[in-house]
């Protein structure tokens, strides 16, 4: 005997991302907490993760998150999905690592000149954890202790990047991270450091299914090629792991949109109405990242102006009763932050009725980055970031 997979509509699982993303009403958590519930935050422009973090806390500001980061250390900024630089929960760090290493890894991009072979790379992880326990180093100095543990050939400057050369040893500078030897540490003036955290990776099987659910949880349903695209990993890879776990019961299979999809195993309750209310999210908001289908997210004019090419994150998005209506920037001089709202041509008079709305998440990332916001609806002339 066969069953319908219960049908998911685009609605539904909307609202229910953004209520477990803290987006519908801040939490009253931690940082911490508020990261993990996010699966990280993309830390590239890292006070855009600082405001992704803090809008989603109750009463929180930059300098909560600042202070998780820095003297709690309840939150660690290291290389996370895709290879990018994130903050992740320091308590999940074993989970991530541990999922993260066991990831197949593709094809180095580098020349064959170039490129490190497996023992080189294992000698070159093993030299970063030795040096970077009990110490916080600049790239400078991590390069010559990996040189002088090593041998030459490690700081040989072969790497294109940036109009200079980097040393060789840099192309595996996130496979450390992974492996739980390198983090950052306290910046030094201008200088970022690294560091050893310590931590044991988790079993990677183990690891990989219980992310698969945190992720499911999160922003599910998703089929696996969603789940491929989050972590730039094999997308075969991703539905042979889908199919292990659903073997074990600990997902089961709900028709999404018309197509196949996955939540956790009985997790399949969602909320009877669409999503409701105006947010302003930065740069590289997780949800904007992870929730897919992308082009649901990012209906009609909106995949053409909020994306760069067909990229999400590279401009910080107007969320409009759950998908994106606009884009906006802000811009400090001293206390004063002037966020300007650029409303899409089919946006403009649905914001103008909620302009209350609009004006309170002004306020509110004004408060969060310990400033006054003015609020502007006019044109947004700043391009997308790289």
């Amino acid at each position: 005997m066969t069953t319908t997979p219960p049908h998911v509509g685009w609605a539904e699982a909307d609202a229910r991302r953004i209520h477990r993303q803290f987006l519908d009403e801040p939490a009253g958590t931690t940082p911490a907490e508020v990261t993990a519930a996010m699966l990280g935050a993309h830390a590239q422009v890292l006070s855009a993760a600082e405001l992704s973090v803090a809008l989603r806390a109750a009463k929180a500001t930059r300098a909560d998150v600042r202070s998780a980061l820095r003297e709690e250390r309840t939150l660690i900024k290291t290389y996370g999905p895709r290879g990018t630089v994130h903050l992740l929960p320091a308590a999940d760090l074993p989970l991530w690592t541990g999922a993260l290493s066991a990831i197949p890894a593709g094809t180095s991009p580098m020349p064959a000149d170039v490129r490190m072979t497996a023992a080189q790379t294992d000698e070159v992880v093993a030299a970063i954890a030795d040096a970077l326990t009990g110490a916080e180093l600049t790239v400078d100095e991590l390069t010559d202790a990996i040189v002088a543990r090593t041998g030459p050939w490690a700081g040989d400057r072969v790497m294109d990047a940036f109009q200079d050369k980097w040393p060789r040893w840099r192309q595996v500078t996130h496979t450390a991270a992974h492996r739980g030897v390198l983090c950052f540490g306290a910046d030094r003036g201008r200088k970022v450091t690294y560091t050893n955290p310590g931590v044991r990776p988790a079993e990677g099987t183990a690891a990989l299914g219980e992310l698969v659910e945190r992720y499911l949880h999160a922003y599910g349903p998703a089929a696996p090629k969603h789940f491929a695209k989050w972590l730039a990993a094999p997308g075969g890879w991703a539905g042979e792991l889908f199919a292990a776990l659903a073997g074990e019961g600990r997902i089961e299979e709900v028709c999404f949109e018309g197509d196949p999809a996955w939540v956790v195993a009985g997790d399949t309750e969602f909320p009877d109405g669409p999503a409701r209310g105006v947010r302003l999210l930065p740069y590289f908001d997780a949800f904007t990242i992870a929730s897919q289908p992308r082009e649901r997210l990012f209906p009609g004019e909106a995949y053409g102006r909020a994306l760069a090419g067909g990229q999400a994150g590279n401009f910080p998005v107007l969320l409009v009763d759950g998908t994106v209506a606009g884009v906006w920037h802000q811009r400090r001089s001293g206390r004063r932050i002037a966020v300007t709202v650029e409303p899409l041509p089919s946006a403009e008079r649905p914001v103008a009725a909620r302009l209350g709305e609009l004006t309170e998440q002004a306020e509110r990332v004004g408060a969060v980055l310990e400033g006054t916001a003015e609020l502007t609806v006019g044109p947004v002339a700043v391009g997308p970031h790289a």
